[in-house]
């Protein structure tokens, strides 16, 4: 049903131990830098596996922070496949 551990999934779950291992070593939240990082990597894996070439406006995105470059590819992604 979808739930064998993949690299790409058991990165993803790697990403999210290190997001709670620096957010108590360093305080709440975890920082913005490690979620940049995620996004881009998800658009890029997203690119690859879809050719959702769309998804790649996102990594420029990114240079204005998460609050524009997560809700951009959310818009993005949620868009009717045809």
């Amino acid at each position: 049903m979808g739930s064998e551990l993949t690299p790409l999934r058991a990165f993803w779950l790697g990403c999210a131990v290190l997001g709670v291992i620096l957010a108590i070593w360093r305080g709440f939240p975890a920082p913005d830098w490690l979620a940049s990082l995620v996004l881009a990597l998800w658009c890029l894996a997203e690119t690859n596996a879809r050719r959702n070439w769309a998804a790649l406006l996102t990594l420029p995105a990114l240079a204005l922070g998460l609050g524009c470059a997560l809700p951009l590819y959310l818009f993005i992604r949620s868009r009717k496949v045809v």
